[in-house]
This record gives C-alpha cells, structure tokens and sequence, in this order.
C-alpha cells in the first residue's frame, strides 16, 4: 500500500523553524556552482576530446555519462534525504561532486573522465534536497522565495559557467588547469556544508529505503535514456534500440506494480498520479522539452548561413553565445521573482502565464525567424516563460505531495522533465535531419519551424494541464 499520509520523526536538535534563512544563502552559492559545474563542461568538451585523443563520438559520452548517472541519483537522493536528513545527503552528494571533479582533472585517459563523470550524477539532485529542506524550516510564503531563488541561481550559475570557461581555457593555457579549478569550487562547498548554520531535517519519513525500487528504475530509465540518445545515430528502427526501449517500459512497468504495492515506496505512485500532482507533473515533461531541447535547435538556426541555407544569421560563436543568453537572463531574473509574482496573482495563474509566455514565444519564433531582432525577442519572451515554471512547479509539486516526501516529489518532477529533454531532443534530431532542403543535407527552414510550432502546442497542452489542476492558492 502505498504511503499517502506524512508519518514524521522529530529530531529535537537543530535552530528553530525559520532560521534557515540564515543559510539560504549556502543554498544559493551550492546551486550557483551546480549549474556552473553543469554549464561549464560543454564548451570544454573539443578541448578535452583532443587533449585525450578521442573521437567526437566518444566525446559525446562526456555529458551522456553524466546524464545517465542522473537519473539514478536523483529519486535515490531525493528518498534518502527524506528519510535520513536533506542535510547529511547534501553533503554526501557534495562530497561525490567533488571526488568526480577531481577524477575528471586528473584523468589521464577517457575511462577514468567517464568516471568522474559517473561521480558527477549527485550534482542534480542538489536542488531536491535543498527545496525538501527549506520546506521543513521555512513557512509557505519562505518557501516559495527559496525555492525561486534556489531555480535562478542554478540558471544563473549555468549561463556563467558557459560564457566563461572557455575564457578560464585561455587565460589558464589548457583544459586541466580549468578541470582543476571545477574541482575547487567543489571541495569548497564541501567544507561550507559542514558549517553549523545549516540545520538538518526536523521532521524525516519513517520506513526503510525501497532498494529494490531504486534499482528496477534506475536500470529501466539508464536503458531507455541510453536507446534514446543512440537511437538517431543507430536508427530507431534497429533491433538494438528497440531492444531497449520495449525492455525499458517493461522494467518501468513492472517498477509501477512494485511501487504500489510497497508500505514505504520510492515513489509515492497514487500520490504522483492524482489530480493535485498529476498535471503539475506533465507540466515538467513539457517544460524540459523547452529547457533542454530546444536551445540545441535555436543554437543550429542562429549558426546557419543565410547566403547558403536561405535562413539563419551566421553569427559566430562568441555571437551565438551572446545572443542565445538573453533567454536564459530572462528566465534568471523571471525564476528570482517567481515568488513575488506567485504572491500577487496566485501560484496557478503564474504557471498559466508562464506556459503562455513560451507558447506565444515558439509562436512568434515562426513569425519573427527572418529578424535577428525579432528573433531575439521572441526568444526572450519564451525565456522569461520558462524561467517563471522553473520557480512555479517544484513548489506546487511540493506543496501538493505529502510533508515527508518533498525531496522524493521534486525528484520525480526532475525526472520527468530530463525524459521530456531527451525525448525531444531525438525527435528535434529526426525532424532536422529528415526535413532537408531539396538535394543538400541541411535541415529546411521548414524543420526548424516544426520545431517551434510543436514546442508552441507543447507548451499550450501545458496550459491546459495547469488549468485542471485544483488550485491551492
């Protein structure tokens, strides 16, 4: 029977409710390295890729690796910190980001940096563990205000780590001394958790930790996640790749029944599933089709030629960063003030204007794709969108789900939104490289508007999903 009704165990030690504030701002350094430490690989990656001598596609195994070992750590983390303390897995987590980091800079061939990079999964169930806490030590309304700052900072810490490293790069004179620095930044927050400002966990879930559900989701969503990313470069149609997708459902499904059946399961599944949680859920999965597939598709548009493709801008890399970040600043100062415009207009109607920011921003990509101005724009539009949901749905699933289960419940949304990136960008992939124009291999214009129409009707489902949710304002 699954588990739907807060069964807390006190812990008398610890500052008393609301000083947590105090270390908010630990929190924020914690996620501002976090999405520094994610965004900071990618322009690294030719660079590692010829320090090692390796293929490009063995260097896509750099951020896939990392992937992967995400969606295992993240539930796993996320039950743990319910059930043990938010901060003790805070620091377990910290304390693997580091050994990773330093792995990874260390390496000297590419199976030891895979490694490290294995290591490195923990990094995204920080944000998990510091909602789950800030839930237990703050009020609502406080809440609501970490959470958003927690969002932002990750964006923000992000759009840094991109825009900078390959500045480290240079000013350093190699790739390693910029590896070594990813390390620092680790172990020095590893020591800042140790700090006696940050309280642990008052109230933690009872029952033992479901392993055998960990390990029946960890393998199905490693298959499936593995069939997805390998699917357009062995075709979908391969007995490989459909081997592992049917294998994967299988597993999940099987998983589902386990989960049911369970007093004290992984995920609380008829929580998940029911109206208060189900469409905020859904609204993940959507949210990571314009998070974390769309961007590769923007990036591809703002490169084209327009003298040889008919559309684009041919911008050059320091260019694309440049214009490609005004979407992402947008979401950071959106995501900073979630809170505040949650407490004006209610928590729902934000989701319902965020989800309509982007759906009008996809939308005004088809209608604005021949002005890089108007382009930028749009995009901005979509951005600030985007950064409004980040801040909205880790709340509204948590304030949804039972007390001693907020980090679990934001793992799922996590989850989900990763498998939403990931779907999406295999089918954005199979779009661009199916829609070609007439006798070349390069994507249409047409691709890239399919693109933006469907995010559009994605986001718009979104919208709609938000408006059958209960509201809780």
């Amino acid at each position: 029977m699954s588990v739907t009704q807060p069964r807390p165990q006190s812990t008398p030690s610890g500052p008393a409710p609301g000083s947590v504030r105090g270390i908010v701002g630990l929190l924020v350094l914690f996620e501002l390295t976090s999405g520094f430490l994610q965004g900071g690989i990618t322009p690294l990656i030719p660079a590692i890729r010829d320090m090692l001598g390796i293929s490009p596609g063995a260097a896509q195994w750099i951020t896939a690796v990392q992937f992967l070992s995400a969606a295992v750590c993240v539930p796993a983390f996320g039950r743990l910190g319910d059930r043990y303390g938010h901060r003790l897995m805070l620091r377990v987590a910290l304390a693997c980001v580091t050994a990773g980091s330093t792995l990874v800079a260390l390496a000297p061939d590419v199976t030891l940096l895979l490694a490290g990079r294995v290591l490195l999964g923990p990094l995204a169930a920080l944000l998990a563990l510091e909602i789950g806490l800030c839930r237990d030590r703050l009020g609502p309304q406080a809440s609501r205000r970490a959470v958003g700052l927690l969002v932002a900072s990750l964006v923000l810490g992000s759009m840094l780590g991109s825009f900078t490293t390959g500045l480290l790069d240079r000013l350093l004179g190699g790739v390693r001394p910029t590896l070594w620095c990813f390390a620092v930044l680790a172990a020095a927050c590893v020591l800042l958790s140790n700090c006696r400002g940050i309280p642990e966990t008052r109230h933690k879930a009872s029952g033992r930790m479901d392993w055998a559900g960990a390990g029946l989701l960890s393998v199905a969503l490693v298959l499936f996640l593995a069939a997805v990313s390998q699917g357009g470069t062995r075709g979908w149609s391969s007995p490989g790749t459909l081997a592992g997708l049917t294998t994967a459902l299988v597993l999940f499904a099987l998983w589902v029944r386990w989960e049911l059946r369970q007093e004290h399961p992984l995920v609380d599944v008829r929580s998940a599933a029911g109206r208060a949680v189900a469409p905020h859920l859904a609204s993940g999965f959507a949210l990571g089709v314009v998070m974390l597939a769309e961007p590769v598709v923007a990036v591809s548009y703002l490169d084209a030629a327009p003298e040889t493709t008919g559309y684009g801008f041919g911008l050059a890399a320091w260019q694309i960063g440049l214009w490609g970040g005004i979407p992402h600043l947008a979401g950071f100062l959106t995501a900073a003030a979630s809170a505040s415009v949650a407490a004006r207009i209610g928590l729902r109607r934000m989701l319902v204007l965020a989800f309509g920011l982007v759906a009008a921003g996809n939308t005004a990509l088809v209608a604005t794709h021949s002005s890089l101005h108007g382009f930028a724009l749009a995009y901005a539009v979509a951005g600030a969108g985007t950064g409004l949901a980040s801040g909205g749905l880790p709340t509204v699933i948590v304030e949804a789900s039972p007390a001693d289960r907020s980090a679990s419940a934001v793992a799922v949304h996590n989850n989900l939104k990763t498998l939403g990136g990931s779907i999406a960008g295999a089918a954005f992939a199979a779009i661009l490289g199916t829609l070609l124009a007439d006798g070349t291999t390069t994507p249409a214009l047409s691709a890239y508007l399919t693109v933006w129409a469907l995010c559009a009707v994605v986001t718009t489902t979104a919208l709609l999903l938000t408006l059958l949710a209960p509201r809780r304002d």
